[in-house]
């Protein structure tokens, strides 16, 4: 994500007004939640509640996920990586795990 640089001005009801580009960097809009985390002097904002920050992406991967609950085969991946999609289907995955083995990109 590209640095963004916005000043806000804090109300006499300790209220603030996010930026336009800082909520459409965040994906929210009216209604939407964020959260403040204070960190070593630094005030981080993140969007609440949102699996995935690009709804494209997120389509996809739902289109994804019902295609492989069906059964359907994907025939663009090697088949040790289908396999292994298939059996994880509906499970949570830690993406910070290890990987073993050779990974080729």
């Amino acid at each position: 994500m590209p640095a963004i640089h916005e000043v806000a001005t804090l109300t006499t009801k300790g209220q603030l007004t996010l930026p336009k580009s800082i909520r459409q960097a965040l994906g929210v809009d009216a209604g939407g939640k964020v959260a403040f985390d204070l960190r070593d002097g630094e005030i981080v904002v993140t969007r609440v509640g949102a699996e995935h920050h690009d709804p494209a992406i997120g389509s996809f991967l739902s289109l994804l996920a019902r295609d492989i609950e069906a059964g359907r085969h994907i025939h663009a991946l090697p088949e040790d990586l289908a396999r292994a999609m298939l059996a994880h289907a509906g499970r949570a995955v830690d993406l910070g795990e290890d990987i073993d083995g050779d990974v080729d990109l």
